[in-house]
């Protein structure tokens, strides 16, 4: 039977375990390993190769296009690493609700009563 979860639903737990900081070191880990070393953007030659070597070969073309259209802002046809850790952000309904937490945690806002 197929793990109906995907690897977003674990984000939650991920960021209680490791603190706002630790997470986003594993997501920019997580980038790292897909971009193409060459130009540090995750392209699709780059994404279709990598997610290969991970295991994750029942990916369809369509939808690996489909995912790098999703987190492309700047139009360039590639993720870089800001693009890259909005997308996982946005694919996780569970860091979305906490997402102003973890912004604080990391020091990226400041709220002024």
């Amino acid at each position: 039977m197929a793990n109906p979860f995907g690897f977003e639903d674990y984000f939650p737990s991920m960021m209680e375990r490791l603190g706002a900081e630790g997470f986003m070191r594993e997501l920019c880990n997580g980038f790292c390993m897909l971009m193409d070393v060459s130009i540090g953007l995750i392209t699709y030659e780059s994404l279709k190769r990598n997610t290969m070597n991970l295991g994750l070969n029942d990916l369809r073309d369509d939808e690996l296009i489909c995912m790098l259209a999703e987190g492309d802002l700047d139009g360039d046809g590639a993720l870089n690493q800001m693009e890259f850790c909005i997308l996982m952000f946005r694919l996780s309904p569970g860091l979305m609700d906490g997402s102003k937490k973890y912004m604080d945690d990391l020091g990226l806002i400041d709220i002024q009563p």
